[in-house]
């Protein structure tokens, strides 16, 4: 049985994080990617965001590392020379309900820290947005998009600098915690490993995995449900210079519009429960899409909207309930050495990786 000191389960955006962090720290790191790429899975499915802070619970993990790891990834992308751009956000209301429920928003965006997001009138929305249609709406300046695909090259990168390795197709079929742990590998070249630290952070495959795992308490095994969310292109130029989203639905931050690095304009997603991993983008979905986009941008042409691509969001709480936080177990919580399980990573995961990365070092 091959040893190695740190085993970082999963290559998306957040384990790349985790594995640069741990690589600084001067232990050797593997990861190991069930794919044949590295962030291919929901690290890839995404609207490229960096929030602000503005939704989630006050003290929330969700929070905390949105807000922390905000600042971080600014600061990594300008010296690391990751395209980003801070073009802030509109959240918008378009209708006396919906403007009264920005208040909450904005309450919970101080809550946590982010005092630069601001109520502001129809009058002044429409000045910076002149296509906008809305009866009020918050800006939030310090939220941004960034390159996704360049943030996780350059963090494998500097991982690999430090001695890191990365294994693709190399999918984890069970843990059996201990001294070592010791972690099955199957694909093309199976291979058994002993690892002193153990770090699942798969995904959309965490849950799977964490039933997997022998040596933990069944209590450290969320199950998990899938949220679908499908995007839409806008064939022509995007009126917009800044992100526009309407006010969040249950079990999202509902049909909005983002931009990429380049200006060029993208819907979505929207919400939708499913049993089991789906990427297909239904065109009969776009009569939806016009609909709500329309609430805030009437002037979208027919026929401006083309079937993109669909993501899932890993949720740990059922269509229904309350949104779920992060869940982020290490040993004192669970009590076994060297093992931290990460769940429920979804949006702000992406903006959040930085912090996350630096709180399970800590944890371990």
């Amino acid at each position: 049985m091959e040893t190695v000191e740190t085993l970082v389960i999963g290559g998306g955006v957040v384990g790349l994080a985790i594995a640069r962090a741990l690589a600084r720290s001067g232990r050797e790191v593997v990861i190991v990617e069930k794919e044949d790429l590295y962030g291919s899975g929901v690290s890839s499915r995404n609207s490229e965001v960096i929030h602000a802070g503005l939704y989630y619970r006050k003290d929330s993990l969700k929070a905390r590392f949105c807000v922390e790891g905000k600042h971080m990834l600014y600061n990594y992308c300008e010296s690391h020379k990751v395209a980003v751009k801070r073009c802030g956000k509109l959240v918008v209301a378009t209708t006396e309900d919906e403007l009264q429920t920005m208040g909450a928003i904005l309450k919970k965006a101080h809550d946590n820290g982010v005092i630069d997001t601001v109520l502001i009138s129809r009058e002044e929305a429409l000045a910076r947005e002149p296509s906008l249609s809305c009866t009020g709406a918050m800006w939030s300046p310090s939220t941004g998009v960034v390159d996704s695909h360049g943030l996780m090259a350059s963090l494998l990168g500097e991982a690999e600098d430090r001695g890191a390795m990365l294994a693709l197709n190399a999918p984890v079929t069970s843990i059996k915690l201990g001294d070592p742990h010791v972690v099955e590998v199957g694909g093309d070249a199976p291979m058994t490993l002993g690892a002193k630290e153990v770090i699942n952070s798969a995904g959309l495959g965490a849950n799977a995995l964490a039933k997997l795992t022998e040596g933990v308490d069944d209590a450290y095994k969320p199950d998990l449900f899938y949220a679908k969310g499908c995007y839409f292109s806008h064939a022509g130029r995007s009126p917009f210079q800044t992100l526009i989203y309407p006010a969040p639905v249950q079990g999202g931050l509902g049909v909005h519009l983002t931009l990429d690095i380049a200006g060029q304009a993208k819907f979505g997603p929207d919400v939708d429960w499913v049993d089991e991993e789906s990427y297909d983008v239904p065109a009969e979905r776009g009569d939806k899409f016009y609909a709500a986009v329309r609430k805030y941008w009437p002037d979208l042409k027919d026929g401006a909207l083309t079937p993109d691509y669909a993501g899932v969001r890993p949720k740990i709480v059922p269509k229904g309930e309350p949104d779920g936080d992060f869940r982020i177990i290490g040993p004192a919580e669970h009590g076994v050495s060297g093992y931290v399980g990460l769940f429920g990573i979804e949006s702000p995961g992406l903006t959040s990786s930085l912090a996350i990365a630096k709180h399970v070092e800590t944890l371990l």
